[in-house]
């Protein structure tokens, strides 16, 4: 394993790092999600990602986490680790259930560390931008996990370029910088480089790529249809099978061409096209199994694009 500065921080980040977005929730399979932390902690993930209201049932996860701490990283390994946790999507009924407000943001957060028990995340995130309150409030929160010692680190989480300014110039004032900023991006989704990429270098904010998969699209998987252990097959699933197009599908195979050319799974590929670039320190992969997480880290032994392959894959992606 690799290891990145996320920014203009102290802090290092694995190349790869691991989401309990899926698999990890209370639907799932435990013993499952604990061999895939122990295997992903052996090979040099250090850092772990989640949010309030990962599961299914939302908070399961941080649960189901906190449960494979308590069985395996006793001690000081727990010092090994960069844990982060996310408040902004709905997680409890009622008007202080979600969005950007101090209220809501500092209350997830102590719901977090319960959850997980622990006494303090790596990195708190606000999850969403939310245009109904000040951001000043929901960057002042943010701060204020970072001195009352609940986080270490400040970051955001699905703004865009014009907001993400903002933030960063609001939590530099209040004295406790942006660390990171995670962002949808993958080969089919590419927002992130209409001006937010550029807003975190010149801030010296750090990048982590969520969804560099396109929610499994970037994988053989769906070479001859839709499978029936994929995610657009599963109800519980963020893929809908109407993004599985006939134009994804003929876009998927010749990705997947260019990919064994460099001895490399198209998943490995994808990875390995986003850490590119410098601007991303690292990239945040799921993974429903053991040997899927090997794979994925595997795409570290190949990280170079010749200029040919690189035209290649934007042809294609047109």
């Amino acid at each position: 394993m690799k290891y990145n500065r996320c920014g203009k921080s102290g802090l290092l980040l694995p190349q790869i790092s691991l989401g309990l977005w899926h698999n990890f929730g209370s639907v799932d399979n435990f013993e499952n999600g604990e061999n895939i932390v122990k295997e992903a902690f052996d090979k040099g993930i250090t850092h772990f990602d989640l949010a309030n209201n990962y599961g299914p049932i939302p908070g399961s996860a941080e649960t189901n986490f906190g449960k494979i701490l308590k069985n395996n990283f006793q001690g000081n390994l727990r010092d090994e680790m960069i844990i982060s946790t996310k408040a902004g999507y709905k997680m409890w009924e009622g008007p202080y259930g979600e969005w950007g407000s101090r209220k809501y943001l500092l209350s997830s957060l102590d719901q977090s560390l319960k959850r997980m028990n622990l006494d303090y995340v790596d990195i708190f995130y606000s999850h969403r931008f939310d245009p109904e309150t000040p951001l000043e409030e929901t960057m002042m929160a943010l701060d204020y996990a970072v001195r009352s010692g609940k986080a270490l680190y400040a970051g955001i989480s699905n703004y865009n370029a014009e907001q993400t300014k903002e933030a960063t110039e609001i939590l530099n004032r209040l004295g406790t910088p942006c660390l990171i900023h995670q962002e949808k991006y993958s080969m089919f989704v590419r927002t992130a480089e209409k001006g937010l990429l550029d807003v975190l270098e010149e801030k010296g904010v750090g990048c982590i790529a969520f969804s560099p998969l396109a929610q499994g699209l970037l994988t053989d998987k769906y070479l001859r249809g839709i499978p029936e252990n994929s995610r657009a097959f599963n109800p519980n699933g963020h893929l809908q099978m109407e993004e599985v197009s006939e134009e994804k599908v003929q876009k998927i195979i010749a990705l997947n061409d260019i990919a064994k050319d460099r001895n490399q799974s198209l998943a490995q590929m994808a990875l390995a096209w986003l850490l590119k670039d410098n601007r991303i320190t690292s990239v945040l992969i799921g993974a429903s199994s053991v040997s899927q997480l090997n794979n994925n880290i595997d795409s570290l032994q190949n990280l170079d694009f010749s200029q040919e392959e690189l035209s290649q894959i934007e042809q294609i992606l047109k």
